[in-house]
Order: C-alpha cells, then sequence, then structure tokens
C-alpha cells in the first residue's frame, strides 16, 4: 500500500520542508537526475527521443491509473499483484500489436494522423528541452496526486500551432460533461435499487468476471485512446526493434504499478464512496467505456480520459450523496469539496501543458500572444 502524506505543522514551515524532503528524499533525486538527462539529451535526437520515451512510459502509466485500473486495483486488493498485472499487461500487448500490424507500423490507433497522411503532431528532427521536461512534469504532478491530464500535457509540447491543442480541450471538455451528466442520472435514478441489492458486502462470483470483462475492455480502450500519448516520442511508423522496445517498456512498467498497487495517485479513487465494492467499480467502469468507445469513433482526435473520468467519479459522488437521507450538508460539501479539487487539478495540468507547448515552440508561442493581443 502506498504511503500516505504526513500531516504538517502549519506553524513550523521549515520543518514541513525538512519532513517532505527526507519523505521524498529518493524520488526528488529521480527528477533531479531526470532533469540532468534532458537537459543535456537534447543535442542528440535519438538519445532525447528514447529518455523522452521512459520518462513518458512510466509517467503516463503512474499518472493514468487512476482512471482506467484504478478501480480494479481498489476492488482487487485480496489479488496477487501479478495476477492482475499479466491479465492487464496481457490486453495490453494484444491491443497495441494489432495496431502496429494493421497500421503498418502505427501503435496509436491513427490518434497523432489524419485520415488524408498528414499530422498535427510531427515527429520533430530535433527534441527541445521541453519536450523531454514534460513527462517528468507530470511526474512531479502525479506524486502531488494530482489527476492531470497525460494528454494536454505530453501532446500540447508536440502540436504544429494551437489548433492541435484546442481541437482536444474542446473534444476532452464536451466529454467531460457527458460523462458527468450520464454518471448523475444513472446513479441519482437507480440509488434506491443500487443500494437495496448492494447493501450485502457479499456478492456473487459472476461479478468477478463480469469486472474483469468490463475492466480489460476499459484497458483497451484506453490503449487505443491514450497510448499516442506515450508514443508521440517515437517515430509514427515504428521498426521491429523500437516497437518491441515500446511494448515491453510499458508492459513491466505495468508490473511496477501493479506491485506499488497504483501508488499514491491511487488515494484519489480510494476516497470516493464504496468504490472498493466490485459491483459499484464494474458500473462506473461500464459507463466510462460505453463513453470512451462512443468518442473514440467519431473522430480520431486525441481525447483526455482524465476528464472523462473525472467527470463519471463526479457525477456519481453527486448524485450518491443528494440521494443519501442523511441530515446535514457535511457529506454533500465533502463531495462537492472533491470534485472541485480533481477538477482544479486538472485545469492546472491544462495551463502547465499550454505553458509547456508555449515555451517550447515558437509557433504556438507567436499564435498564443497575438490572440491575448487582439483581445485586448
Amino acid at each position: 500500500m502506498a504511503k500516505k502524506f504526513k500531516r504538517y505543522d502549519r506553524d513550523k514551515p521549515y520543518l514541513n520542508i525538512l519532513d517532505f524532503l527526507t519523505e521524498e528524499k529518493n524520488f526528488l533525486i529521480i527528477v533531479l537526475v531526470g532533469i540532468i538527462l534532458a537537459a543535456t539529451s537534447t543535442s542528440s535526437a535519438n538519445l532525447a527521443m528514447w529518455i523522452g520515451f521512459f520518462f513518458a512510459a512510466y509517467a503516463a502509466v503512474a499518472n493514468d491509473s487512476i482512471q482506467s485500473l484504478g478501480t480494479f486495483i481498489e476492488s482487487n486488493k485480496a489479488k496477487k499483484w501479478w495476477i492482475l498485472w499479466l491479465f492487464i499487461g496481457g490486453i495490453f500487448l494484444a491491443t497495441v500489436t494489432f495496431s502496429w500490424i494493421y497500421f503498418d507500423g502505427d501503435v496509436t490507433y491513427q490518434r497523432l494522423t489524419n485520415p488524408d497522411g498528414t499530422t498535427d503532431y510531427p515527429h520533430p528532427d530535433k527534441f527541445t528541452f521541453f519536450q523531454v521536461i514534460a513527462p517528468l512534469v507530470l511526474l512531479i504532478l502525479t506524486r502531488l496526486r494530482m489527476p492531470v491530464s497525460t494528454t494536454f500535457l505530453l501532446l500540447s509540447v508536440f502540436s504544429a500551432d494551437t489548433s492541435g491543442i484546442t481541437s482536444v480541450v474542446l473534444k476532452s471538455w464536451s466529454g467531460y460533461i457527458m460523462a458527468f451528466v450520464l454518471s448523475f442520472l444513472v446513479w441519482y435514478l437507480s440509488y434506491k435499487t443500487i443500494r437495496k441489492y448492494f447493501k450485502s458486502r457479499k456478492h456473487s462470483q459472476y461479478w468477478v468476471i463480469v469486472q474483469w470483462l468490463v475492466s480489460g475492455s476499459l484497458w483497451a480502450t484506453w490503449v487505443m485512446q491514450d497510448g499516442a500519448n506515450i508514443a508521440v516520442f517515437l517515430p509514427r511508423e515504428q521498426s521491429l526493434l523500437q516497437f518491441l522496445v515500446f511494448a515491453l517498456t510499458i508492459f513491466f512498467g505495468l508490473g511496477l504499478l501493479f506491485y506499488l498497487r497504483g501508488d499514491k495517485i491511487q488515494g484519489v479513487v480510494s476516497e470516493k464512496t464504496r468504490i472498493s465494492d466490485i459491483r459499484a467499480a464494474t458500473l462506473i467502469d461500464l459507463s466510462y467505456v460505453i463513453l470512451l468507445i462512443y468518442k473514440l469513433f467519431i473522430s480520431t482526435v486525441p481525447m483526455s480520459t482524465t476528464w472523462v473520468f473525472l467527470g463519471i467519479i463526479g457525477g456519481r459522488e453527486i448524485a450518491i450523496n443528494l440521494s443519501r437521507k442523511k441530515k446535514g450538508n457535511k457529506h454533500k460539501k465533502k463531495a462537492a469539496y472533491m470534485i472541485a479539487r480533481d477538477f482544479g487539478s486538472a485545469m492546472i495540468g491544462l495551463f502547465i501543458s499550454v505553458a509547456l507547448a508555449a515555451s517550447g515552440n515558437k509557433a504556438i508561442r507567436t499564435e498564443i500572444i497575438n490572440s491575448v493581443t487582439n483581445l485586448f
């Protein structure tokens, strides 16, 4: 189980800093080494490509465990970690292998290319410092338990112009609204029925089978959507060797993720109402996968699956707390606070993404400055 953050003393901030530095010493060393590697690797495009990829592989999977694997991990605490890993890892290998074969070396299901063969996210001939460092920023935010969008944070620094960013933002925001409304209606209208049949902690073993099928489908759909966030560092058409490094790196990274049981970001899922109940987890994942499949096929524009997931659990949390008959507003205020905090974290990630993109891409920086100037 991941360690919880210590309760710091507001009256002694210098002690708080020392406690944080002591507790996170190893992580801070890794980040420092990563920054040095990012700064020194930009002189070689091939070296920068692989360093950026390895950073992105761990950072993206670790952050996105909250949405695609969080409920699966939380509701299967009693299962051995390596069984969960082999199941999810096997689905990942099958999903990316199919894309690599069917789309002639493209592992992203054409998320990074347009139907006419052009791309809004070209593979750079030379990587900038901000492109290589973007996954490290994601890693830091993950460590702080902030469910930010890996799509915004990683793809934005590769976007050829602002249209590549705005299209992702619009599709992601619409996904959040749809997810929130759908989840709210499902849980609010059926709360009494769900509460009646889910009251007992005991459940049929058929629920285990259903949950693993739904979770497997969700994970495969997530890979089709968000695999682009990791593969963006690699050529759009990968050779066999590049594909093997890509697939096996993430496969073993998933093993580490399951060994750590989701690490600190898992707390964002664990604090929600009865997520550990396998039946509740299954209903959440089912709503999530239906929306992802819908969004997956309406266009090839990448989308933040994090925003869709936050909409799913946000709508559910509000619906449950409005349906409860408990007196007082304590639970309602707590639910509203959690939703606002998660949404705020996602917005912070969006602003950081645009800032990184503008810092590392002159064309985007110029467009943003001109847009702001025109407003005034």
